[in-house]
């Protein structure tokens, strides 16, 4: 296997904005997680949520795109001249060339959640609204749609949800893809944002803690759920316009 650059990266969480904000956030030790009081939650736990995440506002030729989880996307796309770099990336490898590889396990199930609490009381219809967006906010591919049509690329774009290995499993596919020819580069991410599935979904498994999560304390009674999105570009080596050194070799 040829070894591959990871010559870009970026991610916003409960804890901040950026790598630089998470790594002053790991060295203080400060936490991101609080009190649940997402909407139309009430849960004795907390949560870790991405400040700002509704005032996020997506382009106007972009808005079919708009639901949570697509927000946090692009606010994770902002961070540290990610989407800047990328843009350079395309001046040098064509657009068509680099592809878009995202993990999931969520993606726009909100807005579905959304919609079925307001389905005809009567006959339980969905609207039509729902299936008008159903492609574009709800659908599990959108993520990777909207990351592909924000960055102006028409590479090959996937997503992979295999629960907590999504993002894991991404490298791998996008690693397969360049070593094939298929593209020279790849964005590689993952994405999830907060939603009643898997707040209530893991509540109901009696795994949520009323306690911020305390994963190796002897204590420790449940976890935490939060949002959170992470991008890195992934080329062959020798990185341009980069003074990075880290890799993939396997």
């Amino acid at each position: 296997m040829i070894p591959l650059a990871l010559s870009h990266a970026t991610i916003v969480t409960a804890l901040g904005k950026g790598v630089q904000a998470h790594l002053s956030a790991l060295q203080n030790s400060h936490s991101g997680l609080r009190p649940c009081s997402f909407e139309g939650v009430t849960l004795d736990t907390n949560m870790g949520e991405v400040e700002g995440l509704n005032s996020v506002a997506l382009a106007t030729n972009l808005r079919h795109f708009d639901c949570r989880n697509n927000r946090l996307a692009l606010l994770g796309l902002a961070q540290d001249g990610f989407e800047e770099s990328i843009a350079q990336a395309r001046r040098r490898y064509g657009g068509n060339r680099i592809g878009v590889f995202i993990g999931t396990s969520t993606s726009g199930i909100l807005e579905t959640e959304h919609a079925y609490q307001q389905r005809d009381p009567k006959t339980g219809v969905l609207s039509s609204e729902f299936l008008h967006k159903y492609r574009y906010t709800q659908n599990t591919f959108s993520v990777a749609d909207f990351v592909r049509t924000q960055l102006q690329l028409t590479g090959p774009a996937f997503v992979i949800s295999t629960a907590c290995a999504s993002s894991a499993k991404v490298f791998a596919s996008a690693a397969r893809f360049i070593q094939a020819g298929v593209c020279d580069a790849a964005v590689v991410g993952g994405v999830d944002s907060l939603c009643l599935t898997t707040l209530y979904g893991f509540s109901a498994l009696q795994l949520t803690s009323p306690l911020p999560c305390r994963p190796c304390d002897q204590d420790r009674d449940g976890l935490t759920i939060g949002e959170g999105a992470a991008f890195l570009f992934l080329e062959k080596f020798p990185m341009s316009g980069s003074t990075r050194r880290m890799g993939l070799l396997g």
